[in-house]
């Protein structure tokens, strides 16, 4: 079936975000008393929702993981400037040609609700961007398949019809556990290797590519 739907993380895909997260990772396993970890152990756990992130990272428990996402929110507050969080090259010119050609374009991804509209509206793509659906919008969050299959229920469309563009295997597993077409992209948080052992339809250097991905 024709693509009609493309469905977008954000972090590590749309915005050049990880600098920004992992600074905060830092700061707050700094505040919360817990041993340090380099940037690119905390790299490795975006685009899991943020809870999980601090369990991934080294054995804590619930509650200490409850109190690292309560202080994390809170310093990423102070950390989040305006700027903070460029988009990726070709990416706001790409997102719009496809809503041009008739794509219905969304978003689906770990970050609070809140804080992806905020950044939609900084990179001035509302216009562009038909939903939002952030970790606090489901109940089941990445690779389980429910922010796709609620994205698609939204539109009336079938899995078929659609193709998720992530950057990490979480993403990708996602989008297979819900029998979308998946494409990764090698600049964000994940590695080329990752993309191909979670069997990504589609791998790609450049955001401008994903036209290439649309049967």
């Amino acid at each position: 079936m024709k693509t009609r739907i493309v469905i977008l993380d954000f972090d590590g895909t749309l915005g050049d975000s990880q600098t920004l997260i992992t600074r905060t990772m830092r700061e707050t396993l700094q505040r919360v008393g817990l041993p340090e970890k380099t940037e690119e152990e905390c790299a490795k756990t975006i685009g899991l929702p943020l809870k999980q992130c601090f369990l991934a990272l080294m054995d804590m428990t619930d509650e200490m993981a409850e109190k690292c996402t309560s202080a994390y929110r809170e310093i990423f507050e102070r950390n989040n400037i305006h700027g903070a969080v460029p988009a990726f090259p070709g990416v706001i010119k790409t997102i719009k040609k496809l809503h041009d050609d008739g794509l219905t374009v969304t978003i689906a991804s770990s970050r609070g609700h809140h804080s992806l509209a905020a950044f939609v509206e900084e990179l001035h793509l509302e216009p562009y961007i038909s939903l939002i659906l952030g970790a606090d919008d489901v109940e089941k969050a990445k690779p389980n398949a429910e922010p796709v299959l609620k994205t698609l229920h939204h539109f009336g469309l079938q899995p078929a019809e659609a193709l998720v563009v992530d950057d990490t295997a979480f993403d990708i597993l996602m989008g297979r556990n819900a029998g979308t077409k998946t494409c990764g992209v090698t600049y964000g948080n994940g590695s080329k290797e990752d993309l191909q052992a979670a069997l990504a339809d589609y791998i790609i250097d450049e955001f401008a590519e994903i036209e290439q991905c649309l049967e």
